[in-house]
């Protein structure tokens, strides 16, 4: 038996490499399939011919692999032929699978048993179908034969794949062994618990971006479903775990161009952490065109890619080494940015993220190598790239904590200080309302009322009473003059009374209100009371003045629109606020169908100013009111 399914191990094979002609299947102690198999490659548009490609291996134009466990040729546009010799040592007969688990756009199986002339085709699939469709259902594109006891065979596998970047890890084992190594793959390979850290990453921005509404936090998510995805099509999780529609999509974008995906969003990323558009704004536009480059030319990818294949191996070529190229100049641009912010006062920025940039560079770096053919170096399960998104990602989400955090504190201190704004000028507005209505409250006191006063008692004149009695109808006319005089005199009064307390060195809040009721208490209807608790004097002025205005503004509605008999006034002093209630046996009014008038609303205006609280209980037996305002604050 091969020494289990494994991956590339570290390094490359040794310079002397001991070579054997036949696989022995089942031998524990032998060869590796790397050791056994030969490799040739001929061009795509050559039609595929196993008893060609046999005659190529008796003119000695194969070679044998050159790197340990694993077929790495790098970038190379071609069909490869994969010849392998095996030998069944058990005494029994015995099915086995050769596997490629990495993706391949087609391949296919060829055996000659003994005592055979030519080449049979065993079976032929394609990594475009996921594994629940294949032939045989597993991740990797498993290819079945048997061999009786002891029997031995020539085996030509052969795989196209137009993509670039020939680098198949391929095995042979047994079938049971196979679905063994199948079921316990997830969890031997520590995909389960970082597919879902992965996942939990990305939930957790996606909450810090309803927070925060942060674009960071979306390119975030962006660049973990991209390398996730990535990683997954890599080791072949994709093909179990997607369906059919979103697994064929995948691959029409390309696993590679997923990386140029990420890495346009970790740009932005980049730019958005260190805040490079408010400092550099020519590196902050290069990144930006880079991106969006990158993201226009994935696009182009997956359109013109399928009919490069079919009609331009050259532009195939082309597309594959330009996205090459896209993805070093992307891992240029994030180190070039980093050591530029480094040399500026935001270094601190900078170093912080260029350790989360380090881990996946890191492991990219390695992944990339093996990638274009320069190395075979896979030193952790299931790869470094995996690890590397692993570290990148815990550091990242520490950082981007603390920058939620700092942007609550941020927040905070803006809505304190907004606050603070507003209320200054909520004070000014109301200070300059009072202001105003001290001045006309005074005006109508100090001048309208003395000469309403002295119009009255020039219409007392002896010369004026005189000529009114002349007649019966000019008494008339005159009696009734003198009571609108008299009328609009104590208008005057009471309204100036309202929008002023009471006059200085009569008293507090309690006296200004019952001197007010008590002016309203001349007209006889309605008759109005008034309670205060002990204690209101002490309140500050400022309280006491805002709760007079509140208080005479729902006195004066009750009295004039209310068409009640009686109105009760009560300020009461509670622990934590002051509580002014009006009620009246009105009429009442619907608090949903009729429109607050200009008392109510600033009445309103004034109580949230206060963060206070207003209640209306209305209905047809009568209006109650009543006005919360705190004393602490």
């Amino acid at each position: 038996m091969l020494g289990g399914l494994v991956p590339a191990n570290v390094g490359a094979a040794p310079p002397q490499q001991v070579l054997t002609d036949t696989l022995l299947l089942k031998n524990p102690k032998g060869a590796h399939i790397s050791e056994a198999y030969r490799y040739y490659t001929e061009p795509f548009a050559t039609k595929p011919d196993p008893e060609q490609v046999e005659a190529q291996w008796r003119a000695g134009k194969f070679r044998p692999g050159p790197w340990h466990e694993t077929l790495n040729l790098g970038i190379l546009h071609k069909r490869v032929w994969m010849r392998l010799a095996v030998r069944n040592t058990e005494s029994q007969r015995l099915r086995f699978l050769w596997s490629i688990f990495n993706f391949t756009d087609s391949a296919a199986l060829y055996c000659r048993r003994r005592g055979e002339t030519k080449f049979t085709q065993l079976a032929i699939a394609s990594s475009w179908v996921p594994a629940a469709e294949r032939a045989f259902p597993a991740r990797a594109l498993s290819f079945p034969f048997t061999l009786e006891a002891n029997e031995s065979a020539v085996l030509y596998l052969r795989i196209d794949l137009h993509a670039g970047a020939l680098y198949l890890p391929t095995y042979i084992e047994t079938a049971e062994h196979f679905l063994n190594w199948e079921m316990n793959f997830p969890f031997e390979r520590h995909w389960v618990w970082m597919l879902g850290f992965y996942l939990s990453s990305a939930l957790f921005n996606l909450v810090l971006f309803a927070f925060l509404r942060d674009r960071i936090h979306v390119w975030y998510l962006a660049y973990v479903v991209c390398v996730t995805l990535f990683l997954m099509m890599e080791d072949g999780l994709d093909a179990m775990l997607l369906p059919t529609g979103l697994y064929q999509l995948a691959w029409s974008i390309g696993q590679f161009n997923f990386v140029i995906l990420a890495a346009a969003a970790g740009i932005r990323i980049l730019q958005l952490f260190v805040r490079l558009g408010s400092g550099w704004p020519r590196l902050h536009r290069a990144g930006t065109w880079l991106a969006g480059t990158s993201a226009v030319f994935v696009l182009l990818y997956a359109v013109a890619f399928p009919w490069a294949v079919r009609h331009s191996l050259t532009m195939v070529q082309a597309l594959n080494f330009t996205r090459e190229l896209i993805l070093i100049c992307q891992f240029g641009y994030g180190w070039v940015t980093l050591l530029a912010v480094m040399l500026t006062r935001r270094r601190r920025l900078a170093a912080y993220y260029a350790l989360t940039y380090f881990f996946f560079s890191a492991g990219f770096a390695i992944f990339w190598f093996n990638h274009i053919g320069l190395t075979s170096f896979n030193p952790v399960y299931p790869n470094a790239l995996a690890w590397g998104l692993f570290f990148e990602l815990l550091v990242l989400s520490a950082l981007l904590t603390g920058r939620f955090r700092h942007t609550l504190r941020q927040n905070a201190r803006l809505r304190i200080r907004q606050l603070r704004q507003r209320n200054s000028q909520s004070a000014r507005l109301i200070a300059a309302q009072d202001e105003e209505r001290e001045r006309l409250a005074r005006e109508l006191h100090d001048a309208l009322g003395p000469n309403l006063a002295a119009l009255h008692l020039a219409w007392q004149g002896r010369a004026v009473q005189e000529a009114i009695n002349s007649s019966p109808e000019a008494a008339a006319a005159g009696h009734h003059t003198e009571l609108l005089l008299r009328h609009l005199r104590d208008e005057v009064r009471t309204f100036s009374h309202a929008i002023l307390p009471a006059e200085p060195g009569l008293g507090g809040l309690c006296d200004s209100v019952a001197a007010l009721a008590e002016l309203l208490n001349l007209y006889g209807n309605p008759t109005v009371h008034t309670y205060c608790d002990k204690g209101l004097e002490q309140l500050p002025q400022p309280l006491q003045l805002a709760a007079y205005r509140i208080a005479a503004e729902l006195l004066n509605n009750a009295v004039r629109h209310a068409n009640a008999t009686e109105v009760q006034v009560q300020l009461l002093l509670h622990p934590e606020a002051l509580e002014i209630l009006v009620d009246d046996n009105g009429n009442g009014f619907n608090k949903t169908q009729t429109r607050a008038g200009i008392g109510l609303r600033g009445v309103q205006a004034r109580t949230e100013y206060l963060r206070g609280q207003m209640h209306i209980d209305s209905s047809a037996t009568g209006t109650c009111i009543v006005v919360r305002l705190p004393l602490k604050e």
